[in-house]
């Protein structure tokens, strides 16, 4: 069973930077797109950030132009760079890949989390 392994995490203070990274610990083909997902405490897990094969990108509007996705093809990962935190962006952060192995069908891949703290 292919695991997303992330990293990056960690506290920082308003207007400071983090840059999570993701990767799978095996080999995952068919990816359709990379994304970035965060859940707070008493919210619903919520996109922040994605990535498709083509490298066409969206972000929540929260995030725009503090956030920049990126991804490495040849290694499968995917990154957050995170810039000018604020308290509110304090989250569990989770990666997601979105794979289509066949027709029809999807196979979602998450990792584990990645705690980010931003303190005021």
């Amino acid at each position: 069973q292919v695991q997303l392994v992330e990293s990056g995490g960690g506290l920082v203070q308003a207007g400071g930077s983090l840059r999570l990274s993701c990767a799978p610990s095996g080999s995952i083909f068919s990816i359709n797109a990379m994304g970035w997902y965060r859940q707070a405490p008493g919210k619903q897990r919520e996109l922040v950030a994605g990535i498709t094969s083509g490298g066409s990108t969206n972000y929540a509007d929260s995030v725009k132009g503090r956030f920049t996705i990126s991804r490495d093809n040849a290694k499968n990962t995917v990154y957050l760079q995170m810039n000018s935190l604020k308290p509110e962006d304090t989250a569990v952060y989770y990666c997601n890949i979105d794979s289509r192995p066949r027709a029809g069908m999807r196979v979602d891949y998450w990792g584990q989390g990645t705690q980010v703290t931003v303190s005021s």
